[in-house]
């Protein structure tokens, strides 16, 4: 009896101690499960991204002045002084170089001294004319001494006035010595040196305007007709996160004959002074009526006898399948022109196995 009671006392003991370890066990796996539970379904997505339909064309110019002129002297002579240098800005009526004056003060000394001996001659050759004038109402002198007197007045007259001429002209070469600009511009160029002999209109220096300022591109003759009726946008090197708009102004009419392209000059109107000459930019030619439509790819559309549609992933797993408006389809792409926001995040892979109830993983990549 006694060993019956002691045998039945440690099966309950060891009855208990399993069924504590059965449910420690059962405890510990499921908490392990837990863990390894799947998060979501893992899918490759794509983002969506709107552009014009027609893509744009870039290219690379630079920024040039509307206007720059070569300047020279209007006289001959030898260059005294050079009074600007390169890259410097000058204002209207600014001295940029000068020329000996010497023998241009002896040619207006010279025309001054025959104005005044015009001067003398006149006033004889009319003394004489009113004399024979006077002679010749009194009877006393004939119509041929009056006809000449006549001649030498009207010759001295004429005389006059020539020298008058000259003395203006020569006044004129002497303030022509100076090299003045007639504009504000900046120097680009100075082809002249003190003591170097210039001839008459011969370029000295060259100023660009600084007014007016335009991009210069080269242009393949398949893009000519975007140039002249797209929309064109120009962005510096220097600061691309601006913009100026551009309107085509000139095109050369013929193709440069080593390139095969066309100059085309498109000025700024909104220019401002960041813009500065020389500056690299870069010119966007678009067309004005293109529709935005974005690319994607084939595989991301799901069709079952319905419209096509786009499994749409938020930032929580979520998934939604929103129809899209087709546009054309190509041989790995699928062209949609409406239905989804752009920057939308769609699967691209494996569309035709999920369900919009279930829970997604936004993987980078695939791997295998």
């Amino acid at each position: 009896m006694f060993v019956r009671s002691v045998f039945s006392s440690y099966y309950r003991l060891l009855t208990g101690a399993s069924l504590a370890f059965a449910v420690f066990a059962l405890t510990g796996c499921n908490e392990k499960a837990a863990e390894n539970a799947d998060p979501g379904r893992p899918v490759l997505v794509a983002t969506v991204h709107y552009e014009a339909e027609t893509p744009e064309r870039s290219f690379v110019g630079t920024i040039k002045p509307r206007i720059e002129a070569d300047m020279g002297f209007r006289v001959a002579g030898k260059v005294a002084k050079r009074l600007v240098e390169v890259g410097q800005t000058v204002d209207v009526d600014q001295p940029l170089a000068t020329l000996d004056e010497v023998d241009l003060k002896l040619q207006a000394e010279q025309a001054e001294a025959e104005f005044r001996a015009a001067t003398g001659v006149l006033a004889q050759a009319a003394a004489a004319e009113q004399r024979a004038k006077d002679l010749k109402a009194k009877g006393w002198t004939t119509d041929a001494a009056l006809d000449s007197a006549k001649a030498a007045g009207d010759e001295a007259r004429a005389r006059l006035n020539r020298a008058e001429r000259s003395v203006e002209l020569t006044r004129n070469s002497l303030s022509y010595a100076t090299l003045v600009a007639d504009t504000r511009g900046v120097v680009t160029a100075t082809m002249i040196e003190p003591g170097q002999v210039v001839a008459a209109g011969q370029a000295s220096i060259r100023v660009a305007r600084l007014g007016e300022k335009e991009a210069v591109v080269a242009i393949p003759e398949t893009l000519l007709a975007r140039a002249r009726s797209g929309v064109a946008t120009v962005t510096l090197w220097s600061d691309a996160k601006k913009s100026y708009a551009a309107r085509l102004r000139e095109v050369a009419p013929q193709a440069d004959p080593a390139t095969r392209t066309y100059l085309a000059k498109f000025s700024l109107p909104d220019a401002d002074e960041a813009i500065s000459l020389g500056m690299t930019a870069t010119l966007t030619l678009a067309d004005k009526a293109s529709e935005r439509v974005a690319k994607l790819p084939l595989s991301a559309l799901y069709s079952q006898g319905g419209d096509p549609s786009l499994y749409i992933v938020d930032d929580k797993g979520d998934i939604a399948l929103k129809p899209v408006k087709v546009k054309a389809y190509e041989s790995n792409n699928v062209v949609i022109s409406g239905g989804v926001d752009d920057g939308a995040k769609v699967v691209a892979l494996g569309v035709q196995k999920l369900d919009p109830s279930q829970k997604v993983r936004v993987v980078s990549s695939l791997s295998f």
